[in-house]
């Protein structure tokens, strides 16, 4: 592997992030979103008919109140000024409870009070009880089932990806692509380390890290990120920020991943030779990272493939799935990604689609560019993952003009 570029420093148009939709909506979101979250199913669950004894539905009613103060109050105690860990997670988890209450409370309590009134089923009252459990029940099932999802070993997933400029010697190259690690309040040393014994047995030729490592500095999370330096590759460990590490001193990671053995690819690239062919394999910074204020740190594709051979492939790192768009109009032949957590716990999946031109897996953008997007390797904030499984993903990178290399 050989380095060709040097990172390019001056700011530019091509780092600006355009607020979008989801964006904008986001704005407004701390204001109304707690009292709706915790309100809705405080009011399906317990004054929707049931008539509850006196002290069930005040006792209920103090539950939720409870969680309408205490949540706000823990995230901004866990993720504020003083990032108290104990606190994060308790936010967070009333977060991701609330989220899946909320969601079951609309969707199973409207469809389940009309089928039972439809087939005559009960009074008023016994309709509203049945609906009550059968959401409670449900909301139990689906954070007990997204609590062991997150916290488990990712499943690998595997997939071979044609490239039509691939060269023959290329052929079979594997690249394996973890993401979105998000070491965190959670002491996940030893996942972590699980995480990259995996890795390990891929036998991956390239190894690709497209970001957000952890929520907090490197000082305080390199206990989990430490086991990354284990990670084997039999040409490069590569590596780009996502937008979690400028809100937390991303220079610190650039340097601790370069510490662990890791290449970090800000705004620029590095050959893979094999075979006699050639891969051009970039990388930029998030396209957040201009706005963080962070010197020479923004999305600079044309810094990235400067002094590359135009008709080489290119395997482009890029964070965030939407800087497609980018890669597309730069001829890049594949782009990964990660950022989308697929969603994490459904249906925050179609808010993501607002946001994002893909929400997981292989897609085509323009004539030559693919995207391969992860569901990520770990999980953000609420430690739950409901119908959004996490992933190592194993690429086995093929020509139109199959070689017999392994």
């Amino acid at each position: 592997m050989t380095d060709t570029s040097e990172t390019r420093s001056t700011d530019g148009a091509e780092g600006r992030a355009e607020p979008t939709v989801l964006h904008r909506v986001m704005r407004f979101l701390p204001l109304v979103a707690p009292v709706l979250l915790w309100a809705l199913p405080c009011w399906v669950l317990l004054h929707t008919g049931q008539r509850w004894p006196e002290p069930v539905a005040w006792g209920g009613t103090a539950l939720f109140a409870l969680g309408l103060v205490g949540m706000p109050l823990a995230m901004a105690r866990g993720h504020g000024r003083r990032q108290q860990d104990r606190a994060a997670v308790v936010g967070d988890s009333l977060l991701g409870a609330v989220w899946v209450l909320f969601t079951w409370s609309v969707l199973l309590g409207a469809l389940l009070r009309l089928a039972l009134f439809a087939a005559g089923v009960g009074d008023g009252q016994t309709r509203a009880r049945i609906v009550t459990w059968a959401v409670l029940g449900v909301s139990a099932v689906l954070l007990a089932w997204g609590y062991a999802e997150a916290r488990r070993l990712p499943r690998v997933r595997r997939l071979d990806v044609r490239l039509p400029r691939l060269g023959a010697g290329l052929d079979g190259t594997r690249v394996v692509l973890i993401t979105d690690t998000h070491y965190g309040p959670l002491d996940r040393a030893d996942w972590s380390a699980r995480v990259c014994e995996t890795v390990n047995t891929l036998e991956a030729d390239l190894v690709c890290h497209t970001g957000d490592i952890a929520d907090g500095t490197a000082e305080r999370r390199r206990a989990q990120a430490a086991p990354l330096g284990t990670v084997q590759a039999t040409r490069a460990r590569v590596y780009v920020t996502g937008n979690h590490e400028y809100y937390s001193e991303a220079q610190g990671w650039v340097d601790l991943m370069d510490e662990l053995g890791w290449e970090p690819l800000r705004n620029r690239h590095v050959l893979l030779e094999r075979g006699g062919d050639t891969l051009v394999v970039a990388g930029v910074d998030d396209v957040t990272a201009e706005s963080s204020g962070l010197a020479g740190h923004r999305a600079h594709l044309a810094g990235a493939l400067e002094g590359a051979d135009p008709d080489l492939p290119v395997l482009l790192l890029a964070h965030q799935p939407k800087f497609v768009d980018r890669a597309a109009a730069g001829g890049v032949d594949l782009q990964l990604s990660g950022h989308t957590h697929g969603g994490q716990i459904w249906p925050f999946h179609h808010l993501v689609k607002l946001d994002q031109p893909a929400l997981a897996g292989l897609s085509r953008h323009g004539e030559r560019t693919l995207l391969y997007t992860s569901r990520g390797t770990g999980f953000w904030g609420p430690p739950f993952r409901v119908f959004a499984p996490s992933e190592i993903t194993l690429l086995v990178l093929r020509s139109p003009e199959r070689s017999t290399s392994p």
